[in-house]
């Protein structure tokens, strides 16, 4: 019975992993350990700032003839210079502190004797070493997560300086304070870096969009798709990288591309994105009914209307002579998604689309003069700033052909020339005005790239860029969460 539960056990983690090497990463993000050594800044401080919130509690007791009480104690200055933040392989971060002080100060009440003394006294902790492990998963939602932290702290020396009457005499007092006080911010440091990973940390992490919208059409989902790789040099996170119709979220489209590779080192943070991430986006806007236009009346060109009516005038004239004068259209509807094909040469989108020429009788309905199909490939250029991706199209091929006859085929050549122009007018600009509002990539808010490189390989595009926080690590983690949108029932 048992040898049979560990082989089912083993059966589903075979299979778990078996569903995870089947699911490519349509996006990839990878921060080196240059990127660490900026963000280990940042964290100092924050670290700083989480210790100088430590509270103390009050200290009474009574040690031969004296009585004391210690209240008021306060963390006045910190001074982690030796402090430092790097990866751990297959865990995730460790903070570390060595050979640091902390400088305090509280008041005192002594009774000795029949004297009665108060007054401040100023106490360091010296020899200050903190060890603090991160270990980073992927949640339930797929969004980073720190899922434990273990911490150790150790103060190996502590002195307090009495001021006052009875100063020197409290000497051996404040050897005793100072050890009790040693052993109390030992037991303060963790609990306090624990509370400022577990709720601060993770309260930013979850401003970091998962699922959330684009623009009034279309959404993008960038959840993990597994746990955070960590090695000595580098964190790599996954993510599905799927843009979705916001109307149609259940339709989605299985990613068959190929899967990204980040091989450098050399900058701060690598963005890594494949065919999937672009050819979701253009199946998500095809779903959701953008790619559809209707050129007519002031968007139709006066010259390509002219044209449209001599080479259509028999046509026509054969339907009705009375329709000469009417209105013309141009219905354009693209009748798959765009594909997305990315070379070291560039990158490239094809669009197929049906173009209908109509004639618009005043108070009738439309009537079909022409159908034509029209294949278009436009270059496309991706561009990063700050934490927004854009795309900028521009047409470079374009043919259109008669889906009625051969012959219908030949009489369209002279249409080629103005309806590459139309196209080049009115529905290039329209692309770019969707796609240069760009997307947001999964960087918390204050995180920016700067300095982007952009670099084509066969099948994904790398960005490797360096890092620029126009926030503190405090800030970022007041920070609004973005929108999220729910991902749809399947």
């Amino acid at each position: 019975m048992t040898s049979c539960l560990l082989f089912l056990l083993f059966l589903f983690l075979l299979m778990s992993s078996i569903m995870a090497i089947l699911e490519p990463a349509g996006c990839k993000i990878r921060i080196t350990d240059k990127g660490l050594d900026m963000l280990k800044f940042e964290t100092q401080k924050f670290v700083e700032e989480e210790l100088s919130n430590i509270t103390m509690p009050e200290m009474k007791g009574k040690e031969g003839r004296f009585q004391y009480t210690i209240t008021d104690v306060k963390i006045t200055e910190l001074n982690l210079t030796h402090a430092d933040l790097q990866f751990i392989p297959d865990v995730g971060l460790l903070f570390d502190v060595q050979n640091s002080s902390i400088s305090l100060s509280f008041n005192r009440q002594i009774l000795y004797w029949f004297f009665y003394d108060t007054g401040n006294i100023n106490a360091s902790a010296e020899d200050v070493n903190i060890n603090t492990a991160l270990n980073l998963i992927r949640d339930d939602e797929g969004r980073l997560k720190i899922n434990n932290i273990s911490c150790d702290a150790k103060i190996n020396k502590m002195k307090a300086k009495f001021s006052g009457t009875l100063g020197r005499v409290y000497d051996f007092l404040g050897r005793f304070l100072t050890t009790g006080m040693r052993f109390l911010l030992n037991q303060q440091i963790c609990p306090a870096l624990n509370h400022a990973a577990l709720v601060h940390v993770n309260s930013m992490l979850e401003t970091i969009p998962v699922r959330s919208e684009v623009d009034q059409f279309i959404g993008i989902d960038y959840s993990l798709i597994d746990d955070p790789v960590v090695t000595s040099r580098s964190l790599d996170m996954h993510f599905r990288g799927m843009f979705f119709a916001l109307s149609h979220q259940n339709h989605t489209l299985v990613n068959y591309a190929v899967d990204p590779v980040i091989r450098e080192y050399d900058r701060m943070v690598y963005l890594a994105l494949s065919e999937f991430f672009f050819d979701s986006g253009m199946f998500a806007y095809y779903t959701a009914g953008i790619f559809q236009m209707d050129i007519v009346n002031e968007k139709m060109p006066k010259d390509l209307e002219m044209l449209l009516r001599t080479t259509y005038f028999g046509a026509i004239m054969m339907l009705n002579p009375a329709l000469v004068d009417a209105p013309l259209s141009l219905q354009l509807a693209v009748n798959s998604p765009p594909k997305t094909s990315i070379k070291t040469s560039g990158a490239t989108v094809v669009m197929t689309a049906i173009v209908k020429v109509m004639v618009l009788p005043p108070g009738q309905p439309p009537v079909q003069l022409s159908s034509m199909t029209m294949e278009t490939k436009f270059n496309a250029k991706v561009s990063m700033k700050g934490k927004r991706l854009s795309v900028h199209a521009d047409l470079r091929r374009f043919k259109i052909f008669s889906n009625q006859s051969a012959l219908e085929s030949l009489a369209l050549i002279p249409l080629q020339a103005p309806l590459k122009t139309m196209l080049q007018i009115s529905v290039v600009p329209l692309i770019n005005n969707w796609t240069k509002r760009g997307v947001r990539i999964p960087l918390a808010d204050g995180m920016d790239f700067i300095e982007e490189v952009v670099e084509y390989h066969n099948g994904f595009i790398v960005i490797g860029a360096n890092l620029h926080f126009s926030k503190g690590l405090r800030e970022m983690i007041k920070n609004t969460p973005h929108t999220i949108v729910p991902p749809a029932e399947i």
